[in-house]
This record gives structure tokens, sequence and C-alpha cells, in this order.
């Protein structure tokens, strides 16, 4: 993404003329490295985000009002702390480079105006947003660097603030378009790409091949350039100097199958008519518009990670006991034998001795045959015999609690792959909250904390209609589909399930009268797609009566059992699920 300095001076001068005088209503903290100040004005709010994780990092105003987590983080209370009310008094820019300064007046505890800065450092890798006092002391920032990260710049608080080390370019806000003209003349053995790169200060690679293209078509060493060409980078470089802080439009820059790509600050016209540019009146829009979507899956990935990894960790742990149990299962397989070295040991006591290793016994239950049985010597035959009995009555008892333990286990193992099958389909915070108080409900997972949480507030199962005008319910997670399927559904309403797999219940609403053979195939299909076997080519749907379903005693969220259905094979189809829903998200 090529959000160089000069894209950055766009937004900087949009933030002047927006927010500058005003003050801070909200601060929130939607993930990890976001960061949203809300300012309140008689034009309504103004949302900023400032983003630093690696290759996203950027600010600008959104229209997006992205969920946050139940709990702020401590970085953002201690923004809260320093900046709520707080009136922004001054934007700067670090020359053209990707360092943002906003200055705010502030108050402090005990009331008195303080100055507090927050700085923006557009770094890659080394993004970072960064709290300083008026003294220059660095209060906190949104990633510390310590001393055993081996980087010469720490950023930690207390320590003092220092700037990035400066690279060598010229600034085209300072300098005049002859001086960088002149830089880039020096360097003759470069191709011009590389040379403007070097001496120009606030450009991005793109931008720097789009001057090469623009003055030569082809990159050309600068030792090549003729006195014409040479006119044109002066003109050019003067175009752009003069735009600075007169142009506001941005462009986005697509990739060979039309996907955003790039962004840049120039039109983009080195790509010929294969890629046309789309264009935007201000900088911020473009980025709101490049990046809403990703973000809001890049928030759901955090915001799931630990989910997802709690599940797999329990599922992992449930498949590795289940393998142990089935093992010892089948050495319970043997236990008729040990009952029958007990039987035969009993009907020959008569002729045994104590002391011997082994007895050998007429089996009368194979014609008669010699069957040499081992014996503790230091026992007698009766004792031998009853050692066996034992053994027999464990391996009998072991194979009653192994065989409830093994359903058990699988019955769990099930449970789990649901709770991962609603994980993959989650498209909301709250929809990952309400899967979060099921898997502490369970036991999976600790409650955050020992206060009382807020109670999540209930999300409505998906709604879709059939073609023929039939209302489709689906559950969304296991505490839903429990609650559908069992208490909102009329028992002739129709129950939906994909066979074999996790997936949602589905139930489709009675209308009266017996469900249209269309309806219920529609039904299927919304079934097979919200199921884990939804990139299978066909799957086969169960369908029945709500008024069939049991709930067994102690079973976990989302099962249940039928006895009386039918099944039908569809095939998954996402984009008619996107054509048929009413209401979402």
């Amino acid at each position: 993404m090529a959000f160089d300095g000069i894209f950055l001076s766009r937004i900087k001068d949009e933030i002047e003329a927006r927010v500058l005088g005003l003050r801070v209503e909200k601060i929130q903290q939607p993930s990890r490295d976001e960061i949203v100040l809300v300012f309140r004005g008689k034009g309504g709010a103004h949302r900023v985000l400032l983003n630093v994780s690696s290759g996203r990092a950027r600010i600008h105003f959104t229209s997006q009002q992205p969920e946050n987590p139940a709990a702020p983080p401590m970085f953002c209370m201690l923004l809260r702390k320093h900046l709520s009310s707080a009136k922004l008094v001054a934007v700067r820019q670090l020359g053209l480079d990707r360092i943002l300064f906003l200055d705010f007046d502030a108050t402090n505890e005990i009331g008195d105006r303080v100055k507090r800065t927050l700085c923006l450092e557009i770094m890659g890798t080394y993004s970072n947003l960064i709290l300083i006092s008026g003294e220059n002391k660095i209060l906190d920032s949104a990633k510390r660097i310590d001393y055993a990260s081996g980087a010469s710049r720490h950023i930690l608080p207390g320590l003092v603030y220092e700037l990035p080390a400066q690279q060598e370019k010229l600034c085209l806000e300072t300098e005049s378009e002859e001086a960088v003209f002149d830089r880039i003349l020096n360097q003759k053995n470069k191709l011009l790409s590389s040379a403007a790169l070097f001496a120009v200060q606030g450009i991005s690679p793109v931008i720097a091949r789009e001057i090469a293209f623009r003055v030569c078509g082809n990159d050309l060493c600068v030792g090549d350039l003729d006195e014409a060409q040479k006119e044109t980078l002066i003109g050019l470089l003067r175009k752009i100097k003069q735009g600075l802080h007169h142009e506001t439009a941005a462009f986005l820059v697509p990739d060979e199958a039309g996907q955003p790509k790039d962004l840049a600050f120039l039109e983009i016209l080195q790509y010929g008519s294969s890629r046309v540019c789309r264009r935007f009146e201000t900088a911020s829009l473009l980025l709101d518009c490049f990046f809403s979507e990703s973000d809001r899956v890049t928030r759901l990935h955090q915001r799931g990670r630990e989910l997802l990894k709690t599940v797999s960790n329990h599922t992992e742990r449930t498949i590795r006991k289940l393998a142990l149990q089935k093992k010892e299962l089948e050495a319970c397989a043997d236990r008729e034998t040990l009952r029958l070295y007990g039987e035969l040991i009993t009907a020959n006591l008569h002729r045994l001795q104590k002391g011997s290793v082994f007895y050998d016994v007429e089996n009368y239950y194979d014609g008669m045959r010699v069957l040499r049985i081992a014996a503790d010597p230091a026992k007698t035959p009766l004792e031998n015999a009853n050692r066996y009995y034992k053994d027999y009555r464990k391996a009998q008892t072991a194979e009653r609690i192994l065989t409830e333990q093994i359903a058990a286990g699988e019955a769990e193992l099930g449970y789990l792959e649901s709770v991962s099958d609603a994980l993959s389909r989650a498209e909301t915070a709250a929809e990952l909250d309400l899967i979060r108080e099921e898997l502490a409900e369970q036991g999976y997972l600790k409650r955050r904390g020992a206060k009382k949480q807020k109670q999540t507030k209930p999300l409505p199962p998906l709604e879709f209609e059939t073609t023929d005008g039939y209302r489709v319910f689906v559950g969304r997670n296991n505490l839903q589909n429990d609650r559908l399927s069992l208490k909102i559904a009329n028992r002739a309403d129709l129950w939906l399930h994909v066979q074999g797999f996790a997936g949602s219940h589905v139930i489709v609403e009675n209308q009266g009268g017996a469900v249209s053979d269309q309806a219920i195939e529609e039904a299927a299909v919304i079934a097979a797609t919200f199921s884990k076997a939804a990139d299978s080519s066909l799957v086969p749907v169960d369908y029945t009566p709500a008024g069939k379903l049991k709930k067994p005693s102690g079973a976990k969220p989302g099962k249940v059992i039928y006895h009386e259905y039918h099944t039908i094979l569809v095939k998954p189809d996402k984009h008619f699920c996107e054509e048929r829903a009413l209401k979402k998200g």
C-alpha cells in the first residue's frame, strides 16, 4: 500500500479543515492496532481512525462505526484519561515524512491545562501511536519497544520522545523544485525512478515509477535524459509542489484482476488502459472504501483468535482422550477369556497344586482340548481362580464405563465441531460475544473478571424468504439453535439440519398447511450452506416437523434427537442465500 508522505499531507489538510478546534467526545479501540477519535462539532460527529498495524498503518476520517470490545484495552483507557474533552489545536507533519503530530489542549487530574500530543508514525512493521506530554515525555504507546528488542530507539513510558532517524531527502514543501531537480540529475547512473525515490521526500515507489513513465515512457538512466525530458521532469515536480495543499483528489489503483491494490495522490497512467484508476474526491473517502471490509474481517479474526484456540485445544485433547479410551476398550475384549480361565481352574481344584507356574486343564468348551493357563506359584489354585474372576469383573466394569465415556467424548467432539462451525460463520463482534458466553457456560472458558459482566444483547436468528414466500429462520450458534428449535418453532413448523455434519438449525415457518416442496428444497440449500459441508458438491439434509424433536437429558447446546425424518440432497449456494436474506448481522 503506497501510503506516502504526500498522501498523508492530504489527510493532514482534511483534519485541519474539519476538526481543528473541536473537542474529543469519544475514544474507542476496536482492535489492538486501531484507535478511533470522535470529534463533535456543529456538523455532527467526525470519526478519525488511526491504524498502526503492519502494512495497513494510516489515518483518515471514517464513516464506519466499528464494534468495540466489551472491556476497553489499557491503552484506550489511558487515552481517555488524557484526551477526553481535549481540544485539537494543531496538526503537524514532519516535512513530508510519514509522521503526524496531533496537538491537544487538555486538562489534567487537578484541572490544570496541559499539552498532550498524539504522534502517529507510519513506518511499516514499526508503525506506532505514541502519547507524549508537554515536556516531550512518552506517556505510553500502542506498541512498546523495550531494551530487550535490540532496537536502537526505545518507546517506553517515562522516556524522552526522540524522532526516528531521518533520510537525506529533499522536501518539496520547503525546497524549490529546481533544488530537487538538481538532486535527481546528480544521480546520473541511476534509473530515473530510483533517483526520484532517493531524492524526493514523501513519494512512494509507484509515484516514482509514474514520474519516470510521464517523463520518458520507459525508465531511463538519468544521464540519458535529453533536454525535452528534463523540462518535462522539472515541470512535473513543479506541478506536484503546487498541488501539495491545493489538490484533494486521490486515486485507487487496481491490480490485473481489477481488485484494489494501491493508492496514490497522482493519477497513475503507467499501466495504460489495462488498469483504470478510480478517482475519489478526498483521500479519506478512498481509504475508508479501501479498508472498510478488510478491517472488519481483521477485527473479527483478532477477537475470534482466542475462541478458536480454545476450541482447537479442547478438540485436540478430546481426540487424544478418545484414542486412549478406545485402545483400553479393545483390551477389554478378552474379558471372556479371563472368565473361562477362572471357571476351568475352579473346576479342577481337586487336582491342581500350589507352586505351579501354569495349569494344564481340559477345556470342555473346546472338545476337551488341553489348555495351558498361567498361574502365580505363590498363590493357591483357588486364589489364582479368584484373581482371574476379579480381572474379568474389572474388564467388564471398564468396558461399561469406557463405552459411556467414549459416547460422551464423541458427543463433546461433535459439540466442539459445531462451535467451530459457528465461529467460522460469525460476522459481527456480537456473535462472537454470544459464542464466548456459550463456551463460558459450558466450562470451556473462564468468565472475564470477578465483577458482573454486562449482559450481551440477544441477537435474532438470521431470516430468509423462499421464492414462494415461506419464512426461514437460521440459528447463529448452539444456544440459539436450541431456542429456535425447541422454544420459538411451532410443532408444525419444519425443522432441517445437514446430515452428518455440524451446522445451524433451520426452521421453515408453517403457514397453516403443508410446506411446499420448493420451500423445502430452498430451505435445505440454506441449511447446507450454513454448515460445515458448505464447500461440498452435494449434501444430504434431514427434515422433520419441529414437534418430533427431543432434547436428551444433559445434552450439550444444539444437540437434539429425532427418529422420523426425510432426507433431500442439495447443493450449497451462498449466492442464493445472500439473495434470499431478509435480516443479517
